[in-house]
């Protein structure tokens, strides 16, 4: 698999001209990339130069302008409906792939979905350095429809589940034939709305311990922002899966836990918006009006603050680089 393989690398940017370049060349360094697809969503700075400044003149760059911002899901939509490789990574505008990513991700041919282990830098630090990762040893597991969903489910202090990270390679054949595209009415949950849908649907959904990803934390990154919109728009996609005939047992039961989740975080969201634009008086009649939302609402805002208390007393240091997935380094 690994002599053979091609892989389409796609890369969504938005204002993303300070770190496309090395994004870029990260996946051109890989033989194993036949084509990468940036598609420049409607920014309004030089991403695309910058994008086509990292090109290494083999042909296998190419770049999409979107003239308005469409988002994350019609942008990968439009890449894959301009490419042709049979796999297709993700790669956010602002991550990369380590060095030979490929040659350890495609050893075996057992998936329609395979991800590997993510480590995570400092954002001030990516743009030079490489980070020394050990080998880890693979340790590969699959997932099912129901683990997958419950590992989105956030806990208080993080942004969503771990799992969520996940950034695996797809086979573009199984997309093609379950009818699997993005949900262009996301622009927060998308990736986990698409590979929810395909293990619905029986993907065999792979993971390997072995780091080939390379995420960074930024303080400014557009991807920790949403609006309230957003999150009535992922629940709403949670409950197009839950009316699926073909959901039953964990599945469901994991289904319906991730939408109460997210409606929880809607509604206080909501209350959030009232109160910013009408008032603290408003916000509580508005709370008052919608009784079965005020359980979110008292939760939320009573762990909002506890999260800023912790957040305060944070040391200054973080433990970075950290790696998604626990795992142990091979012995040499």
């Amino acid at each position: 698999m690994a002599s053979t393989a091609t892989v389409c690398v796609i890369i969504a940017a938005k204002d993303a001209a300070r770190t496309i370049g090395r994004a870029v060349a990260s996946a051109l360094r890989d033989d194993h990339v036949a084509e990468v697809v940036v598609v420049d969503d409607g920014s309004a700075d030089r991403t695309s130069e910058a994008a086509l400044g990292a090109d290494d003149a083999s042909g296998r760059l190419r770049i999409l302008r979107l003239d308005t911002n469409q988002g994350p899901s019609y942008a990968r939509n439009h890449a894959i409906a301009h490419s042709n490789a049979p796999l297709i990574a993700i790669l956010d505008a602002d991550d990369f792939f380590l060095a030979h990513r490929f040659d350890r991700l495609l050893v075996e041919d057992d998936w329609d979905f395979v991800a590997d282990n993510i480590v995570f830098v400092e954002g001030r630090d990516a743009d030079s350095l490489e980070p020394e990762v050990p080998d880890f040893e693979a340790k590969p597991y699959f997932l099912d429809a129901a683990s997958f969903i419950a590992g989105n489910i956030s806990r208080r202090g993080a942004a969503r589940g771990e799992i969520g990270f996940l950034k695996p390679v797809m086979r573009r054949a199984f997309l093609d034939i379950k009818g699997l595209r993005y949900d262009e009415s996301l622009r927060l949950g998308e990736d986990y709305d698409l590979y929810a849908r395909a293990l619905i649907k029986g993907a065999r959904y792979k993971v390997v311990h072995g780091c080939g990803y390379g995420a960074v934390v930024r303080a400014d990154s557009l991807s920790g922002r949403h609006a309230t919109a957003d999150l009535k728009n992922l629940c709403e996609a949670d409950r197009a899966m839950l009316a699926l005939p073909t959901v039953k047992g964990p599945a469901q039961a994991a289904l319906r836990q991730h939408e109460r989740h997210i409606r929880a975080r809607y509604e206080l969201r909501r209350f959030l918006d009232v109160k910013a634009c009408n008032g603290l008086a408003a916000a509580g009649l508005h709370a008052v009006s919608h009784p079965f939302a005020l359980p979110a609402i008292i939760g939320g805002v009573g762990a909002d603050k506890l999260d800023g208390l912790k957040e305060r007393m944070r040391p200054a240091d973080r433990p970075l680089p950290r790696y998604l997935l626990e795992a142990r380094a091979v012995q040499k």
